[in-house]
């Protein structure tokens, strides 16, 4: 009897769910028919229950080893490593840099300092944060813009534009000039911490502009108080930064402001002036390939920069052949690329190929995936992830077949330390490169003259690599 009436009232609570949208009886009963729990159901039931799905989805006719061989690549020397952080913009800048003092200056597996770049990285985004939450202290805690800062105060992700932003200010230094740090090599905690700091920094400076607009003022009383108020918000900002540099030192050591190089002292604007001495801010030129909306237009995302006084994420959007025009004239050049994609999605590891032939989902899990580039765009299923260095095609009759990148995962992964995407790949989940002005067609060179159109720091473009 009590059996039964557990068996009434579940069905009594189906009902109810269902009046609102919920699984009904009927549905249910439809829904779990989809299970045939046959011999195959259960002997892939069996596998995916102590297997990885990526292993068991490897397609055995695609796991030969792709043809290695490039008709044209950049002349590179050593593999970066990245280990646990998300500075894979920062080593993917620093290496295009590194591949330019090679070839013109011919030395070596030569490094440039990441950790020292990146402290300053830290240091002007944590500025960024508390600058934004000044700049929105008249509006409400819940609004959208606020809201976002609060949930994005800092991370160690980010683009070229703040590589030349960063480079241009604060110049370059060898890497032993500044080694890495085992705190730069995991950024996880710290950035937990600097979080947390600038979240309560961010909430104090809110309260200290609530509590001056509490009190009513008119005409030139008004004005002298919101000056007061904004020198105040300013002495506060920079007694938090500070603290915020206080932590970084800690963690990533203190920059130095001059060193040796073979033989003279040096200051970091002077090494990059010195040494590369070319416009990295207006040099070159952002390009994306983005289907979900219009190409030939100029898009700029809001916040997504690394300094307070530098440049957004500013991109022209061109159909994917036009990208991969430009890409192939720079390879040709010895002219290694900024490179992002969508880096996780159909790659084999262990041999570094991506090709979306790789993985047999479909077959392993009975179902079909049929999003285009547009659509997963549109629903977050895909996105530029992680950045890399373009720095091989391999053409037949001129047209590519695929692509090379140089990673910076350590020379142990993948090939070699790179990645070999075929072309079909690159199509499906390439999506920002950044190019030299030189490389650049005239007609693309014109789309940059456009008032760009803004995009929000929400929107779904807003993906530092990491």
């Amino acid at each position: 009897m009590k059996r039964i009436a557990v068996v009434l009232l579940a069905l009594v609570s189906l009902q109810a769910f269902a009046q609102n949208g919920g699984i009904t009886p009927a549905m249910l009963e439809q829904i779990t028919k989809g299970w045939k729990g046959d011999a195959s159901d259960k002997a892939l039931r069996n596998a995916i229950g102590q297997t990885p799905l990526n292993t068991l989805a490897i397609n055995a006719e695609n796991a030969a080893m792709i043809d290695t061989h490039f008709s044209d690549c950049v002349k590179t020397v050593g593999i970066t490593d990245q280990k646990s952080s998300g500075r894979c913009w920062l080593f993917t800048g620093l290496n295009v840099l590194r591949a330019a003092a090679i070839e013109k200056w011919n030395l070596g597996d030569f490094q440039f300092s990441q950790n020292y770049c990146f402290f300053w990285d830290q240091l002007e985004k944590a500025n960024l944060f508390l600058q934004g939450i000044i700049d929105t202290r008249h509006k409400p805690l819940e609004d959208r813009e606020v809201d976002w800062l609060f949930s994005n105060p800092i991370g160690d992700g980010g683009t070229f534009t703040g590589v030349a932003n960063l480079v241009t200010k604060y110049g370059l230094v060898p890497a032993d000039a500044m080694p890495e740090s085992a705190v730069a090599n995991s950024t996880s905690q710290m950035s937990g911490h600097l979080r947390t700091l600038l979240r309560q920094d961010g909430l104090k400076l809110r309260a200290i502009s609530e509590e001056a607009s509490a009190v009513k003022m008119k005409g030139a009383k008004a004005k002298k108080a919101e000056a007061e108020l904004e020198a105040r918000l300013l002495q506060e900002k920079t007694a938090m930064l500070t603290e915020v540099y206080h932590v970084l030192a800690l963690c990533l050591g203190v920059p130095p402001t001059e060193f040796e190089w073979k033989g003279e002292t040096k200051t970091p604007l002077q090494f990059y002036n010195e040494l590369l001495g070319y416009d990295l801010e207006g040099g070159y030129v952002m390009l994306m390939n983005d289907p979900s909306r219009e190409y030939g237009k100029v898009y700029e995302i809001q916040y997504d920069r690394h300094l307070y006084d530098g440049q957004n994420w500013l991109y022209v959007n061109l159909p994917i052949e036009r990208i991969k025009e430009m890409a192939i004239a720079s390879i040709k050049a010895n002219v290694a690329m900024y490179f992002s994609c969508d880096v996780g999605k159909f790659l084999d590891r262990k041999r570094g190929v991506a090709d979306i032939n790789n993985f047999d989902y479909e077959s392993l899990l009975g179902v079909k995936f049929t999003m285009d580039k547009k659509q997963r765009i549109q629903t977050h299923a895909s996105g530029s992830s992680h950045a890399m260095t373009l720095i091989g095609v391999d053409l037949k009759e001129g047209k590519p077949r695929k692509w090379m990148v140089e990673n910076s995962w350590g020379a142990a992964s993948g090939y070699k330390g790179k990645i070999i995407m075929t072309d079909e790949w690159f199509n499906e989940y390439m999506f920002r490169l950044v190019v030299e002005k030189r490389f650049v067609p005239s007609d693309v060179q014109a789309m940059l003259k456009q008032t760009p159109i803004q995009l929000p720091a929400w929107d779904p473009m807003f993906l530092p690599e990491e």
